[in-house]
């Protein structure tokens, strides 16, 4: 079987920027991600079609449809604006499967892009970062079926869920621990036609490579989790799903740079600091 060609598909602002809120959809098909070729990427209309919050930007020099443009000349957003953000609980390995499937909404509110920091508000208490394979949705979606769920998948990113955990064990339903400004960072960019089911996944914390895992690790697998979350909602372009964190984490304190890896997707890193 031929494999699947990977593209990948990046939101981006110009520099500089007309607007806070300009955003451009750009495309790179090279294989080696860090190469001259690889750091080019072409202007294209936006992969969320009707999608009002992932619509392009009006046209600038330089920025219409075909437009080859620099990594130097942008900035990397998230790589989309969702309506939802939703993760797996109890997800960390195959134990999780003894248990019923149950997602948890992380605010769109809290989702920030590469580069961005990480801000622990005063008195929040232990924060970890958790990288993981986060599912980007392509189309509208509801009672998707294992046979057609990949079909409801533009491609996939790196989404750190990151946690307060003494909030965790006191909020029921996790808003506090996990729906706080900044605290789902993702990105860079979103990878198409790429096969998640092992992929491997970890955290550098200050240049310090923790223990890492692999998708493989996962109680639920990425069908799995869209057939169950289409069961009872619909998910619309744009929407990320965390997939579970199988990995080593450690704490953040203010100052500290986290980098969250996926296999075949690449490296997102932010800063931490204290909320202003």
């Amino acid at each position: 079987m031929t494999a699947t060609p990977t593209r990948r598909i990046a939101r981006v602002r110009p520099h500089p920027a007309a607007s806070g809120l300009e955003q451009f959809f750009v495309a790179n098909d090279a294989p080696e991600f860090g190469s001259e070729a690889g750091r080019l990427w072409t202007v294209i209309d936006s992969p969320f079609p009707g999608s009002r919050a992932n619509a392009a930007s009006e046209p600038r020099a330089g920025w219409q449809p075909g437009s080859v443009v620099g990594e130097a000349s942008f900035t990397f957003l998230a790589p989309s604006v969702p309506a939802n953000v939703l993760g797996m609980a109890h997800n960390t390995g195959q134990a999780g499967r003894a248990l019923p499937p149950q997602a948890f909404h992380k605010a769109a509110t809290s989702v920030v892009g590469p580069g961005e920091a990480i801000e622990l508000a005063p008195g929040v208490g232990h924060v970890d970062p958790e990288a993981e394979l986060t599912v980007v949705v392509g189309r509208k979606a509801r009672a998707l079926t294992l046979g057609n769920a990949r079909t409801a998948v533009l491609g996939f990113t790196i989404g750190n869920d990151v946690t307060a955990r003494e909030l965790q064990k006191t909020d029921d339903l996790w808003i506090s621990a996990k729906s706080q400004d900044t605290f789902t960072p993702a990105g860079p960019w979103i990878v198409t036609g790429l096969e998640p089911a092992a992929l491997s996944i970890g955290i550098v914390h200050n240049s310090r490579e923790l223990r890492a895992a692999s998708s493989a690790d996962l109680g639920w697998g990425v069908d799995e989790i869209l057939v169950y979350l289409t069961s009872f909602m619909t998910l619309h372009p744009g929407d990320l799903v965390l997939t579970g964190f199988p990995a080593e984490s450690a704490q953040l304190h203010p100052g500290d740079t986290v980098t969250c890896r996926v296999e075949g997707i690449g490296e997102l890193t932010n800063p931490v600091r204290d909320s202003a």
